[in-house]
């Protein structure tokens, strides 16, 4: 498992598609605010490196141990939204319009996602001042799928989506 500063600092891909302006405190405080939520401080840590954008390929899928609409052994996470309102970019600020929008359970933060399906900061069992868990949400189909206990866990558990090609049967979820 890598540890979640080696994550943080490679994090980010190349290009500045859906990148935001540099995060300031006062973004975060109005962002909280708009979104009604305490966002993870370690979500916070790797959005001031750079505020959204194209995840890295060493870091761009989450293993599953269950099949998903989207793969056999994990989920995608080929970007992530950063926090702001730059250039028409969808942003974490957009989360209540699109929990809305495709009928998704609430209080819901999303991290990145296309409609169909979305990883999510999810708040149900924690409130809004805890730490959320994050859980992939399939709206076409109705399912979810627990990821992670917190953003950091999430995070420390990336991998490239290469690395879990058809070809890799070990089955081993624990080797984490």
């Amino acid at each position: 498992m890598a540890r979640f500063d080696e994550v943080k600092a490679t994090f980010w891909g190349e290009g500045r598609y859906g990148v935001q302006p540099p995060l300031t405190d006062a973004v975060v405080q109005d962002a909280e605010h708009q979104l009604g939520v305490r966002l993870p401080a370690s979500l916070l840590e790797i959005l001031r490196v750079q505020n959204g954008g194209v995840v890295a390929e060493l870091w761009n899928a989450f293993p599953t141990d269950v099949p998903t609409s989207w793969s056999e052994n994990h989920v995608p996470l080929d970007d992530m939204m950063g926090i702001g309102r730059h250039d028409g970019h969808q942003s974490l600020l957009d989360s209540p319009y699109l929990v809305e929008e495709w009928g998704l359970p609430s209080p819901l933060v999303l991290l990145s996602g296309d409609g169909h399906c979305w990883i999510a900061l999810d708040y149900r069992a924690c409130g809004k001042r805890g730490e959320p868990s994050v859980t992939w949400f399939d709206a076409d189909d109705s399912t979810e799928l627990p990821l992670a206990a917190d953003f950091q866990a999430f995070v420390e558990r990336l991998t490239a989506a290469a690395s879990l090609d058809f070809d890799h049967t070990d089955g081993n979820p624990s080797a984490s």
